[in-house]
């Protein structure tokens, strides 16, 4: 698989025949990026990957684990592009029909022996909120909630934009429904909440995507465990010195589990769970366990108030490399309403006498769940599904600015009423800001050509690949580029991620620039007849114009210059309309409004 940060594939490699280190291996997932024909002399993937050195090459793989009670079934997925482009425009995954295909049946291959116990977890690169759809409408979404996967363990995010990178889906019915834009936090409710709130009632279209973290810059890493077919993980911080952290969050499992996971402190790892008989942990630890210790704390005195502790004893016949503890408890005393009244902790005590604690936890014997919130960074990369919104937004962009361009110019040409200073009011403020544009044709017009330049002709040419062969050019459907063969073109690839290009000119650059002449007008059309100015409004006004300016030049310059890097061009030679249009409105707009 090409995925960045993955543990696990090297734990299988090393577990199974140890890393050759006389042949390099990369277990990196973004060498595609920029090949222009995969296999060719720029795939460095195929030849120096695990995959590689395997034979692996096909987009889905996947193994089966016999346990003595049941199957474990991972399927890993590639759905990087066929086509791969330099970045930034490299931003999404792009499953094609025949690749969901290929995972559908995967996914279904044991599913003829419906007497077996079956967990499935399947694996890939890319988050579900940057995965596009197929030509077909469908999405790798669509198959894990069919199949009713454990968990969707994805990549490319890391941890740079936070540490609650987590989704659960559930299928919808609902065709109006939102969720297919955005989903406002961790958890999606149901709409019926006792569906699955006992392991009796019918099993849910649901599944866990979880993002694995990020090893190479962060130090951080997501160990996946599998407890009875409930699947959870623990989070391990290198970097915040010898502890473990974990996000202190209540984790409903599918089909009403009651499944939870922790890791403890110094260089201790513990894996806890909770049964109707009894408590387990399963401990890594430096040096021998001594004794470990069940606490449960009630947080309804509005403290935590300790109400049981009981020791726990190791199972003799464990074979694993950690430590396997069991507590009996009477789950019927914690039996509560308030998903997050009870609190458990497991202490656990070396031989050596130093004790340590796991971070609090809250649990609920009745499979309740809590509302998980993200931060606005993780909403943004977790709980938007861009694909779908990329759409959406560029033409309610382009709706807008051309309201503002054409219903003014519409009311002062065939409307016998027009907006004037002796009228009061806001509307009539904002008309006559409006109306005035469209009284300087060179800016009404240089705005109102640039945006159906931007809908019509291509953006900018560029090397798009790294072997610097051909060219290609982008609009805001994606690339047109050559194909390896040269029979034909790729019409449109790239798509949407060219949104990380369209999207922040037209909010950052083009909005400003038209926010920057229309303040520009007010100054001049609606200030300077009152004849009321004061030297304060006027340096207030020129500081609010300066900044604005710069702002919009600051950006541009800047973007320019990661598009001139990212894809080898001259601004001057591959997209002058670009890179030069809004400068020289902003120019001429601040000539003509010079004595303001």
């Amino acid at each position: 698989m090409r995925t960045s940060g993955w543990n696990t594939a090297t734990s299988w490699k090393t577990s199974s025949k140890g890393v050759d280190l006389t042949r390099p291996s990369s277990l990196i997932s973004d060498d595609n990026f920029g090949v222009p024909q995969l296999g060719g002399s720029f795939d460095f993937f195929s030849k120096y990957s695990i995959s590689g050195h395997l034979g692996r090459s096909r987009n889905v793989n996947s193994v089966t684990l016999q346990t003595a009670d049941r199957k474990h079934l991972f399927v890993g997925v590639d759905s990087t592009m066929p086509v791969g482009l330099r970045g930034p425009t490299n931003l999404f995954a792009h499953p094609i029909d025949q690749l969901l295909a290929e995972l559908d049946t995967h996914l279904s291959q044991w599913n003829s022996r419906s007497q077996e116990l079956l967990s499935k977890i399947s694996f890939g690169h890319f988050p579900l909120s940057f995965s596009a759809t197929s030509n077909s409408g469908k999405s790798l979404k669509d198959i894990f909630l069919n199949h009713s996967i454990s968990a969707y363990i994805c990549g490319h995010l890391h941890s740079r934009f936070g540490r609650n990178l987590k989704r659960r889906h559930l299928l919808s019915h609902h065709f109006l429904s939102l969720q297919k834009f955005f989903q406002l936090n961790v958890h999606r409710p149901y709409f019926h909440s006792a569906v699955n709130c006992s392991t009796e009632a019918p099993a849910g279209k649901e599944f866990w995507e979880w993002e694995m973290g990020e090893w190479k810059r962060s130090r951080a890493m997501r160990i996946l465990a599998i407890d009875r077919g409930h699947v959870s993980y623990v989070d391990i911080d290198f970097k915040s010195g010898t502890k473990g952290q974990s996000s202190c969050q209540l984790f409903p499992w599918t089909h009403g589990s009651r499944q939870y996971l922790h890791p403890i402190t110094n260089m201790n790892v513990m894996i806890w769970s909770l049964y109707l008989t009894a408590v387990r942990a399963l401990v890594f630890s430096v040096s021998p366990i001594a004794s470990i210790t069940t606490k449960i704390y009630d947080s309804r005195p509005g403290f935590l108030y300790l109400v049981f502790e009981a020791p726990m004893h190791m199972i003799g016949d464990n074979t694993s490399r950690g430590d396997l503890f069991v507590g009996p408890w009477n789950h019927r005393a914690f039996d509560d309403p308030v998903p997050n009244r009870y609190w458990l902790q497991i202490e656990a005590t070396d031989f050596m006498g130093r004790s340590t604690l796991s971070d609090l936890r809250p649990f609920s014997v009745n499979g309740l769940t809590t509302t998980i919130s993200w931060t606005w960074k993780e909403f943004m990369v977790m709980g938007c599904q861009w694909a779908a919104l990329y759409y959406p937004m560029l033409w309610c962009a382009v709706y807008f600015i051309l309201c503002v361009l054409l219903i003014p110019k519409a009311i002062l040409i065939f409307s016998v009423r027009h907006f004037t200073y002796k009228n009061k009011g806001f509307v009539n403020a904002i008309g006559l800001v409006f109306q005035e544009l469209c009284k300087l044709p060179v800016a009404w017009f240089g705005f109102l050509g640039y945006l159906f330049y931007l809908i019509l002709f291509p953006w900018f040419i560029g090397q798009v690949f790294t072997d610097g062969k051909d060219k290609g050019y982008m609009t805001y459907m994606g690339w047109v580029v050559k194909s390896f063969n040269q029979n034909g073109k790729h019409k449109y690839v790239g798509s949407p991620d060219v949104m990380v290009v369209v999207l922040p000119h037209l909010f950052f650059v083009v909005f400003p620039a038209l926010t920057y002449i229309l303040l520009k007008i007010r100054q001049e059309k609606c200030l300077e007849p009152c004849n009321h100015h004061s030297e304060t409004n006027e340096y207030e006004g020129t500081n609010q114009d300066a900044s604005c300016v710069f702002f919009v030049i600051a950006y541009c310059t800047n973007n320019c210059r990661t598009l001139v890097k990212a894809y080898e061009m001259n601004p001057v030679l591959h997209f002058p309309g670009y890179s030069l249009t809004i400068p020289l409105l902003l120019a001429y707009t601040a000539y003509k409004t010079r004595s303001v």
